[in-house]
């Protein structure tokens, strides 16, 4: 009965099935229904919408007006959202941020960043850092590993006679398509447009470019490996 309940709650919240695994405890799956409960309730405390968006402990939001959408949003213990931003954030519906995901809008208050548009029933996973101020979107049905990281801007440094951190930055923003898998540890750099169906490899570097869809990416910097079949 237990399993029923958690299948119906992912589908009515998340609006999609999954199928338990019949041999998890009972404890197990209770602690995870209240777990649940919990962010249910931390949620509205936190968004004050009626939507369900689940919100675990220690979650920091800033900024907190310009978050759009999320219906089902799972935002996991010890995140850190600062959606200052020219163009703020916006959720699709099921995106889950996996623990202490930090998403920073805006790197400085000279200049507003442009912001995250993230598709529907994308993953993030724990430890991933999205500097979103030259702008960052990402598709439908993506799924990001574990520390990954997004910067999405860079500083100019052609005057060898005045300091780095005097010179400004630059950006051209980051596109990730629809449908793709971005390994642990890659590191995406401004400039980078990463077609849809895209698998990138644990530890890659994707420096600014076009990469063609339905590749499978790897190295530092990464290149094609081969399509895939």
């Amino acid at each position: 009965m237990l399993i029923g309940l958690v299948e119906l709650l992912s589908l009515k919240i998340r609006k999609r099935g999954i199928k338990i695994d019949m041999r998890i405890p009972g404890g197990y799956l209770f602690g995870f229904v209240l777990s649940k409960a919990f962010m249910v309730i931390n949620g509205f405390l936190k968004f004050r919408r009626f939507s369900v968006i689940l919100v675990g402990k220690g979650v920091t939001l800033k900024a907190r007006s310009l978050i759009f959408g999320g219906k089902g949003l799972l935002v996991d213990d010890g995140c850190f959202i600062d959606a200052l931003a020219v163009k703020g954030i916006t959720f699709g519906q099921g995106v889950s941020l996996k623990k202490n995901v930090i998403i920073e809008c805006t790197g400085s208050l000279t200049k507003l960043g442009e912001g995250l548009s993230i598709g529907n029933n994308v993953g993030i996973g724990s430890g991933s850092f999205l500097g979103c101020a030259g702008g960052i979107t990402i598709g439908n049905d993506t799924i990001i590993g574990n520390y990954v990281s997004f910067h999405s801007e860079n500083h100019n440094f052609a005057d060898p006679t005045t300091p780095i951190r005097l010179q400004g930055v630059n950006n051209l923003g980051i596109h990730i398509g629809s449908n793709c898998w971005i390994g642990a540890k890659v590191t995406v750099l401004d400039g980078v447009f990463l077609e849809d169906g895209c698998v990138v490899a644990a530890g890659a570097v994707l420096k600014a470019g076009r990469y063609a869809a339905n590749s499978i990416y790897a190295g530092v910097p990464a290149k094609r490996i081969k399509e895939r079949c």
